[in-house]
Protein backbone atom coordinates (compact mmCIF):
# COMPACT_ATOMS: atom_id res chain seq x y z
CA UNK A 1 0.00 0.00 0.00
CA UNK A 2 1.88 3.21 -0.80
CA UNK A 3 0.72 6.66 0.47
CA UNK A 4 -1.26 7.64 -2.24
CA UNK A 5 -4.40 5.37 -0.81
CA UNK A 6 -3.71 6.21 2.78
CA UNK A 7 -5.09 9.87 3.05
CA UNK A 8 -8.67 10.46 4.20
CA UNK A 9 -10.80 13.18 3.06
CA UNK A 10 -14.37 14.47 4.82
CA UNK A 11 -17.47 13.21 3.68
CA UNK A 12 -19.07 16.53 3.99
CA UNK A 13 -18.50 20.30 3.45
CA UNK A 14 -21.10 22.43 3.64
CA UNK A 15 -20.55 26.09 3.84
CA UNK A 16 -24.23 27.77 4.23
CA UNK A 17 -26.26 31.01 5.92
CA UNK A 18 -27.46 29.54 9.11
CA UNK A 19 -25.95 26.22 8.49
CA UNK A 20 -25.83 25.28 12.23
CA UNK A 21 -29.58 25.29 12.98
CA UNK A 22 -29.88 22.66 10.78
CA UNK A 23 -26.55 20.87 11.10
CA UNK A 24 -28.61 17.61 11.59
CA UNK A 25 -30.38 17.96 8.54
CA UNK A 26 -27.14 18.81 6.26
CA UNK A 27 -25.58 15.16 8.35
CA UNK A 28 -28.23 13.15 7.35
CA UNK A 29 -27.63 13.87 3.61
CA UNK A 30 -24.40 12.50 4.11
CA UNK A 31 -23.90 10.17 7.03
CA UNK A 32 -27.14 9.47 8.36
CA UNK A 33 -26.43 6.72 10.50
CA UNK A 34 -24.48 9.06 12.62
CA UNK A 35 -27.93 11.02 14.23
CA UNK A 36 -29.14 9.52 17.26
CA UNK A 37 -25.75 7.76 17.86
CA UNK A 38 -24.23 9.59 21.72
CA UNK A 39 -22.33 12.77 20.68
CA UNK A 40 -20.73 15.35 22.75
CA UNK A 41 -20.19 18.78 22.08
CA UNK A 42 -16.79 20.31 22.98
CA UNK A 43 -16.37 23.93 23.07
CA UNK A 44 -14.91 26.88 25.58
CA UNK A 45 -17.01 28.25 28.64
CA UNK A 46 -17.16 31.83 26.98
CA UNK A 47 -18.43 30.63 23.42
CA UNK A 48 -20.86 28.15 25.32
CA UNK A 49 -22.22 31.44 27.12
CA UNK A 50 -22.37 33.76 24.15
CA UNK A 51 -23.60 31.27 21.79
CA UNK A 52 -26.11 29.66 24.13
CA UNK A 53 -29.05 29.29 21.88
CA UNK A 54 -26.92 28.07 18.78
CA UNK A 55 -24.96 25.31 20.36
CA UNK A 56 -28.77 24.73 22.55
CA UNK A 57 -29.84 24.09 19.19
CA UNK A 58 -27.15 21.57 18.02
CA UNK A 59 -27.29 19.63 21.33
CA UNK A 60 -31.19 19.03 20.83
CA UNK A 61 -30.84 17.63 17.42
CA UNK A 62 -27.81 15.34 18.37
CA UNK A 63 -30.08 13.67 20.76
CA UNK A 64 -29.95 16.16 23.80
CA UNK A 65 -25.41 15.99 23.08
CA UNK A 66 -23.58 16.63 26.22
CA UNK A 67 -22.04 19.90 26.42
CA UNK A 68 -18.48 20.15 27.65
CA UNK A 69 -16.14 23.39 28.39
CA UNK A 70 -12.84 22.44 27.86
CA UNK A 71 -10.09 23.80 30.41
CA UNK A 72 -7.24 24.55 27.65
CA UNK A 73 -6.13 23.43 24.38
CA UNK A 74 -3.70 20.64 25.80
CA UNK A 75 -2.58 17.32 25.71
CA UNK A 76 -4.12 16.16 28.78
CA UNK A 77 -6.96 17.67 28.16
CA UNK A 78 -7.90 15.76 24.53
CA UNK A 79 -6.70 13.05 26.34
CA UNK A 80 -8.95 13.36 29.22
CA UNK A 81 -11.87 14.15 26.67
CA UNK A 82 -10.73 11.03 24.72
CA UNK A 83 -11.26 9.18 27.67
CA UNK A 84 -14.03 9.85 28.62
CA UNK A 85 -15.77 8.82 24.91
CA UNK A 86 -14.33 5.57 25.29
CA UNK A 87 -15.38 4.93 28.71
CA UNK A 88 -18.97 6.20 28.01
CA UNK A 89 -19.57 4.70 24.33
CA UNK A 90 -19.61 8.00 22.98
CA UNK A 91 -19.68 7.96 19.23
CA UNK A 92 -19.49 11.44 17.66
CA UNK A 93 -17.59 14.41 19.02
CA UNK A 94 -18.69 18.12 17.89
CA UNK A 95 -15.84 20.75 18.02
CA UNK A 96 -17.81 24.24 18.24
CA UNK A 97 -15.35 26.73 18.35
CA UNK A 98 -12.15 28.67 17.35
CA UNK A 99 -8.60 26.82 16.51
CA UNK A 100 -7.98 25.97 20.31
CA UNK A 101 -11.34 24.00 20.21
CA UNK A 102 -10.83 22.49 16.76
CA UNK A 103 -7.60 21.17 17.65
CA UNK A 104 -8.36 19.76 21.15
CA UNK A 105 -11.58 18.12 19.72
CA UNK A 106 -9.78 16.85 16.71
CA UNK A 107 -7.11 15.18 18.59
CA UNK A 108 -9.66 13.74 21.22
CA UNK A 109 -11.65 12.27 18.48
CA UNK A 110 -8.39 10.68 16.46
CA UNK A 111 -6.86 9.00 20.02
CA UNK A 112 -10.85 7.74 20.54
CA UNK A 113 -11.64 7.21 16.92
CA UNK A 114 -14.59 8.49 17.26
CA UNK A 115 -16.38 10.19 14.43
CA UNK A 116 -15.44 13.99 14.12
CA UNK A 117 -17.89 16.93 13.55
CA UNK A 118 -16.35 20.39 13.15
CA UNK A 119 -17.94 23.70 13.62
CA UNK A 120 -15.82 26.32 13.35
CA UNK A 121 -17.03 29.87 14.93
CA UNK A 122 -14.13 31.67 13.09
CA UNK A 123 -11.90 31.32 10.21
CA UNK A 124 -8.59 31.98 11.75
CA UNK A 125 -6.80 29.36 10.28
CA UNK A 126 -6.39 25.76 7.98
CA UNK A 127 -6.24 23.72 11.25
CA UNK A 128 -10.12 23.38 10.70
CA UNK A 129 -9.51 20.48 8.36
CA UNK A 130 -5.59 19.47 8.74
CA UNK A 131 -4.11 15.88 9.58
CA UNK A 132 -2.91 18.11 12.28
CA UNK A 133 -3.39 19.53 16.24
CA UNK A 134 -1.62 21.93 18.04
CA UNK A 135 -1.86 21.36 21.92
CA UNK A 136 0.04 22.44 24.83
CA UNK A 137 2.04 19.66 26.57
CA UNK A 138 4.03 20.86 29.62
CA UNK A 139 2.80 24.47 30.71
CA UNK A 140 2.95 27.08 27.35
CA UNK A 141 4.81 24.82 25.65
CA UNK A 142 2.91 23.26 22.39
CA UNK A 143 3.50 20.57 20.18
CA UNK A 144 2.16 19.76 16.78
CA UNK A 145 0.55 16.24 16.45
CA UNK A 146 -0.26 14.24 13.82
CA UNK A 147 -3.73 12.86 13.62
CA UNK A 148 -7.11 12.00 11.45
CA UNK A 149 -8.91 14.88 10.00
CA UNK A 150 -12.80 15.57 10.47
CA UNK A 151 -15.26 13.53 9.27
CA UNK A 152 -17.91 16.36 8.25
CA UNK A 153 -16.85 20.44 8.24
CA UNK A 154 -19.87 22.79 8.67
CA UNK A 155 -19.29 26.74 8.11
CA UNK A 156 -22.25 29.09 9.06
CA UNK A 157 -21.67 31.92 7.25
CA UNK A 158 -23.60 34.01 9.39
CA UNK A 159 -21.18 32.94 12.41
CA UNK A 160 -18.29 33.99 10.50
CA UNK A 161 -19.29 37.38 9.53
CA UNK A 162 -20.16 38.13 13.32
CA UNK A 163 -16.91 36.31 14.40
CA UNK A 164 -14.35 39.15 15.44
CA UNK A 165 -12.54 40.35 12.34
CA UNK A 166 -9.23 40.15 13.55
CA UNK A 167 -10.28 36.14 13.14
CA UNK A 168 -10.89 36.38 9.76
CA UNK A 169 -7.54 38.78 8.76
CA UNK A 170 -5.79 35.40 10.60
CA UNK A 171 -7.23 33.03 8.65
CA UNK A 172 -6.74 35.35 5.15
CA UNK A 173 -2.79 35.34 6.52
CA UNK A 174 -2.71 31.68 6.65
CA UNK A 175 -3.82 31.35 3.29
CA UNK A 176 -1.97 33.96 1.83
CA UNK A 177 1.32 32.36 3.61
CA UNK A 178 0.76 29.36 1.15
CA UNK A 179 2.56 31.34 -1.69
CA UNK A 180 5.83 31.41 0.45
CA UNK A 181 5.44 27.79 1.49
CA UNK A 182 5.37 26.29 -1.99
CA UNK A 183 8.69 28.21 -2.52
CA UNK A 184 9.99 26.74 0.07
CA UNK A 185 9.27 23.03 -0.55
CA UNK A 186 10.41 23.61 -4.34
CA UNK A 187 14.05 24.47 -2.94
CA UNK A 188 13.51 21.72 -0.47
CA UNK A 189 13.08 19.06 -3.07
CA UNK A 190 15.63 20.71 -5.06
CA UNK A 191 18.60 20.47 -2.24
CA UNK A 192 17.42 17.38 -0.28
CA UNK A 193 16.06 14.01 -0.49
CA UNK A 194 12.82 15.05 -0.15
CA UNK A 195 9.81 15.37 -2.93
CA UNK A 196 7.17 17.35 -3.59
CA UNK A 197 3.82 15.66 -4.36
CA UNK A 198 2.32 17.30 -7.12
CA UNK A 199 -1.70 17.29 -6.36
CA UNK A 200 -0.84 18.36 -2.72
CA UNK A 201 0.89 21.29 -4.39
CA UNK A 202 -1.79 22.43 -6.92
CA UNK A 203 -4.81 22.04 -4.26
CA UNK A 204 -2.33 24.44 -1.40
CA UNK A 205 -1.55 26.95 -4.28
CA UNK A 206 -5.43 26.77 -5.68
CA UNK A 207 -6.57 27.68 -2.12
CA UNK A 208 -3.90 30.62 -2.48
CA UNK A 209 -4.94 31.53 -5.46
CA UNK A 210 -8.79 31.72 -4.63
CA UNK A 211 -7.81 34.34 -1.80
CA UNK A 212 -5.73 36.19 -3.40
CA UNK A 213 -7.42 36.84 -6.99
CA UNK A 214 -10.83 36.98 -5.13
CA UNK A 215 -12.57 40.39 -6.21
CA UNK A 216 -14.55 40.39 -3.30
CA UNK A 217 -12.45 42.61 -0.97
CA UNK A 218 -15.06 42.40 1.86
CA UNK A 219 -14.81 40.68 4.49
CA UNK A 220 -18.38 40.83 5.90
CA UNK A 221 -19.82 39.17 2.63
CA UNK A 222 -20.69 35.68 1.87
CA UNK A 223 -19.22 35.15 -1.34
CA UNK A 224 -16.15 36.18 0.24
CA UNK A 225 -16.18 34.16 3.42
CA UNK A 226 -17.52 31.16 1.02
CA UNK A 227 -14.17 31.38 -0.75
CA UNK A 228 -12.09 31.74 2.44
CA UNK A 229 -13.76 28.49 4.10
CA UNK A 230 -12.99 26.52 1.12
CA UNK A 231 -9.25 27.87 0.37
CA UNK A 232 -8.64 27.16 4.27
CA UNK A 233 -9.97 23.22 3.89
CA UNK A 234 -8.04 23.17 0.58
CA UNK A 235 -4.76 23.68 2.18
CA UNK A 236 -6.17 21.08 5.33
CA UNK A 237 -6.33 18.63 2.62
CA UNK A 238 -3.05 19.32 0.66
CA UNK A 239 -1.35 18.69 4.42
CA UNK A 240 -3.19 15.73 4.20
CA UNK A 241 -2.07 14.54 0.94
CA UNK A 242 1.60 15.37 1.42
CA UNK A 243 1.57 13.27 4.85
CA UNK A 244 2.92 16.71 5.82
CA UNK A 245 2.34 20.31 6.80
CA UNK A 246 4.95 21.46 4.09
CA UNK A 247 2.31 23.05 1.21
CA UNK A 248 1.17 25.24 3.91
CA UNK A 249 4.37 25.99 6.04
CA UNK A 250 7.72 27.50 4.96
CA UNK A 251 10.19 29.80 6.49
CA UNK A 252 7.27 32.01 6.89
CA UNK A 253 5.96 29.48 9.32
CA UNK A 254 9.25 29.82 11.22
CA UNK A 255 9.10 33.12 11.98
CA UNK A 256 5.52 32.27 13.79
CA UNK A 257 7.11 29.88 15.69
CA UNK A 258 9.76 31.48 16.74
CA UNK A 259 7.64 34.27 17.78
CA UNK A 260 5.18 31.55 19.92
CA UNK A 261 8.40 29.79 21.44
CA UNK A 262 10.35 33.09 22.49
CA UNK A 263 8.73 35.81 22.59
CA UNK A 264 4.96 34.70 24.26
CA UNK A 265 4.59 38.27 25.78
CA UNK A 266 3.66 39.49 21.79
CA UNK A 267 -0.09 39.38 21.34
CA UNK A 268 -0.42 38.46 18.06
CA UNK A 269 -2.18 35.81 16.29
CA UNK A 270 -1.06 32.50 14.62
CA UNK A 271 -2.06 33.32 10.82
CA UNK A 272 -1.21 37.51 11.47
CA UNK A 273 2.50 36.42 12.59
CA UNK A 274 2.54 33.85 9.36
CA UNK A 275 1.28 36.94 7.21
CA UNK A 276 3.92 39.25 8.90
CA UNK A 277 6.49 36.38 8.40
CA UNK A 278 5.25 36.38 4.71
CA UNK A 279 7.03 39.40 3.60
CA UNK A 280 10.56 39.03 4.10
CA UNK A 281 10.07 35.16 3.32
CA UNK A 282 9.21 36.51 -0.24
CA UNK A 283 12.11 39.10 -0.05
CA UNK A 284 14.36 36.39 0.99
CA UNK A 285 13.44 34.33 -1.77
CA UNK A 286 13.69 37.13 -4.51
CA UNK A 287 10.62 37.03 -5.42
CA UNK A 288 8.23 40.19 -5.98
CA UNK A 289 6.77 41.55 -2.73
CA UNK A 290 4.55 44.38 -4.04
CA UNK A 291 1.65 42.46 -4.83
CA UNK A 292 1.71 40.81 -1.21
CA UNK A 293 1.99 44.22 0.81
CA UNK A 294 -1.11 45.30 -1.85
CA UNK A 295 -3.50 42.77 -0.97
CA UNK A 296 -3.02 42.97 2.48
CA UNK A 297 -3.46 46.68 2.65
CA UNK A 298 -7.01 46.40 0.94
CA UNK A 299 -7.98 44.13 3.51
CA UNK A 300 -6.52 46.45 6.33
CA UNK A 301 -4.15 43.37 7.02
CA UNK A 302 -1.43 45.57 9.33
CA UNK A 303 2.08 44.47 8.34
CA UNK A 304 3.96 47.09 10.63
CA UNK A 305 5.73 45.09 13.19
CA UNK A 306 5.38 47.66 15.38
CA UNK A 307 1.89 47.60 15.95
CA UNK A 308 2.46 44.19 17.47
CA UNK A 309 5.24 45.57 19.49
CA UNK A 310 8.09 44.00 17.71
CA UNK A 311 11.12 45.96 17.73
CA UNK A 312 13.57 46.25 15.45
CA UNK A 313 16.18 44.37 17.54
CA UNK A 314 13.62 41.31 18.35
CA UNK A 315 12.75 41.20 14.74
CA UNK A 316 16.11 40.43 13.67
CA UNK A 317 16.33 37.86 16.53
CA UNK A 318 12.88 36.31 15.49
CA UNK A 319 14.37 35.43 12.16
CA UNK A 320 17.52 34.29 13.81
CA UNK A 321 15.54 32.03 15.94
CA UNK A 322 13.42 30.25 13.26
CA UNK A 323 16.70 29.09 11.26
CA UNK A 324 16.23 26.44 14.33
CA UNK A 325 13.09 26.68 15.88
CA UNK A 326 12.04 23.12 13.19
CA UNK A 327 15.01 20.93 12.79
CA UNK A 328 15.45 19.24 9.22
CA UNK A 329 12.58 21.61 7.48
CA UNK A 330 15.02 22.82 4.70
CA UNK A 331 13.82 26.52 3.85
CA UNK A 332 14.99 29.46 2.05
CA UNK A 333 16.87 30.75 5.65
CA UNK A 334 19.48 27.89 5.29
CA UNK A 335 20.73 29.11 1.73
CA UNK A 336 20.81 33.11 2.95
CA UNK A 337 23.27 34.23 5.71
CA UNK A 338 22.20 36.14 8.69
CA UNK A 339 21.76 39.81 8.00
CA UNK A 340 21.13 42.60 10.39
CA UNK A 341 21.52 45.32 8.23
CA UNK A 342 19.18 43.61 5.57
CA UNK A 343 16.31 42.71 8.39
CA UNK A 344 16.32 46.19 9.46
CA UNK A 345 15.84 47.40 6.08
CA UNK A 346 12.67 45.19 5.68
CA UNK A 347 11.64 45.99 8.77
CA UNK A 348 11.28 49.33 8.51
CA UNK A 349 10.07 49.11 4.68
CA UNK A 350 7.20 47.23 6.52
CA UNK A 351 6.80 49.73 9.09
CA UNK A 352 6.12 52.66 6.46
CA UNK A 353 3.66 49.59 4.33
CA UNK A 354 5.49 49.41 1.09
Amino acid sequence: MNQHTRFNLPICLAVEEDAFFHSDEIIKGYIPDIIGQKTIIVSEEFLIDEYKEKITDISRDFGNAEIVAMKNASFDEAVSIAKKVCVEDISVIIGFGGGRVLDTAKYAAHISKSVYICMPTSLSNDSLASPFSVLETYGKARKTFACKIPTAIIVDTNMIINAPEGQTLSGIGDTIAKHTALYDWKLSAAKTSSKVEDFAYALSRMSFDSVYHCDEKNMKSRVFIRILSRALVMGGLAMEIAGSSRPCSGSEHLFAHAIEEYYPQIKISHGLAVALGSIPACIFQGQEVGGLIEFFGAYGLDINPKSYDITEDMFADMWNKARTVRAGRYTILDEIGYDKIWLSEIYNRMAEGK
